[in-house]
């Protein structure tokens, strides 16, 4: 799943806890932040574990503000771990 979190989610580990949670629920893929202020992310992997962490990303890290969560799906590409892009 590709997605894309709108709200006041960039300076608030926003990245470092959706890679601390998606290496916990077994997911690869990356996440990074974008120009406009959103974080984009693309998760691969058990599809419970993939819609845990859609919900999970709809709140977010404790001083995130999350006002839209926009997925997209995706082909799988074979990623290796999870990591952070910058």
């Amino acid at each position: 799943m590709h997605v894309f979190v709108a709200g006041f989610v960039q300076g608030v580990f926003y990245r470092s806890w959706t890679e601390q949670t998606a290496r916990q629920l077994g997911l690869k893929g990356w996440v990074r932040n974008l120009p406009d202020g959103r974080v984009e992310a693309l998760f691969e992997g058990n599809r419970n574990a993939i819609e845990k962490m859609l919900e999970l990303c709809k709140k977010g890290p404790p001083h995130a503000k999350v006002d839209k969560v926009e997925v997209r799906k995706e082909r799988v590409s074979g990623f290796e771990g999870f990591e952070v892009r910058y």
